[in-house]
């Protein structure tokens, strides 16, 4: 098995105080699944206040230094696959996949084969050698648009620090129930939701999560949303707006039931009613260039189903403005 090695630290603050171990370093490094953390804390590869812990049991009190020096398996194992990929831009240090709705970014336990990953090994057999076949950051397997891949170690050094640093820009388009007056930002903690396994929720005792959002552009009863991310948790666009009572439009998890408008023409309603998947587009994506130091960033449209609707909605609004 290829495996790389990997260093993560964290220092706690009192929020943690009575957790267990394994919860606390699954929300605070939520790109390694609670079970891997459990087996990096049972091998002995954690470190509290520099003392080796192995269970996942063990409480923590708030305020610790917690190191994690473990190994991940990389992409050897996995198999490359001539799957079509829509490169928005490649040189000798990183690529930046304009990603469709529908493809699953890693492989996992339910889709092993028919991913982004397989994709990049079949362009790219040399990514074999980089943790998660280079991949710096992810996005929902419905959600469309922008992600940065790097070819080298020392590009992938170079991005996973800055993704840390939150020295991305990473800009979404997003079509949201409800007529939103003005742009904001939501401060807002994002943990794992208490019941639902697979959704994530505003918690208290979140990690932190910041999103700012402004008006592009109202509708009828939606609007269209341009977003910011200033911190990277797992769903947070989707999280936030669902907090703050604007759920993102065919949001299978967190748009709840929905409530088909009073003035809707039936084009509109038929394309509302076949939007299956969330309508959230990562369409702006910058960053410094690992190997010039130079900031460069690339824009991709939103994708035809996207449009369409969005061309709906404006012909909605169009068409009831008239008739007043």
């Amino acid at each position: 098995m290829t495996t790389q090695s990997i260093e993560l630290r964290h220092t706690f603050d009192e929020k943690v105080y009575g957790k267990r171990l394994d919860l606390a370093l699954s929300e605070t490094f939520d790109d390694y699944s609670r079970s891997r953390i459990q087996d990096w804390v049972k091998r002995g590869f954690v470190k509290v206040n520099d003392e080796v812990v192995t269970s996942n049991k063990h409480k923590m009190a708030g305020f610790e230094l917690v190191e994690v020096n473990a190994e991940v398996e990389v992409a050897g194992e996995w198999k490359a696959e001539a799957i079509e990929l829509n490169i928005v831009h490649e040189d000798d240090d990183l690529l930046v996949i304009n990603k469709p709705a529908g493809l699953v970014v890693h492989p996992g336990a339910g889709n092993p084969e028919g991913t982004m990953v397989n994709a990049l090994l079949h362009h790219v057999p040399e990514l074999q050698n980089l943790p998660r076949a280079g991949i710096i950051h992810r996005l929902d397997k419905e959600t469309t648009g922008l992600l940065v891949v790097a070819k080298t170690i020392a590009a992938h050094t170079s991005l996973v620090e800055q993704l840390q640093n939150r020295a991305f820009t990473r800009e979404y388009d997003a079509l949201v129930n409800r007529v939103m007056v003005s742009g904001s930002s939501v401060d807002a903690p994002i943990g794992r939701h208490p019941t639902k396994r697979t959704a994530m929720a505003v918690i208290p005792d979140g990690r932190r999560a910041i999103t700012h959002y402004r008006v592009a552009e109202k509708f009828l009863d939606h609007t269209h949303l341009k977003l910011r991310l200033e911190t990277g948790r797992t769903h947070q666009i989707r999280v936030h707006m669902s907090y703050l009572k604007f759920p993102i439009v065919g949001d299978p998890l967190y748009s709840g039931r929905y409530r088909v408008p009073t003035k809707i023409t039936p084009q509109l309603k038929d394309a509302l009613d076949k939007f299956k998947r969330q309508a959230l587009h990562a369409s702006l994506l910058g960053l410094k260039h690992p190997a010039t130091g130079e900031y460069v960033e690339w824009r991709a449209p939103m994708p035809n189903d996207m449009q369409n609707l969005r061309d709906q909605l404006v012909a909605n609004r169009e068409f009831f403005g008239n008739q007043e």
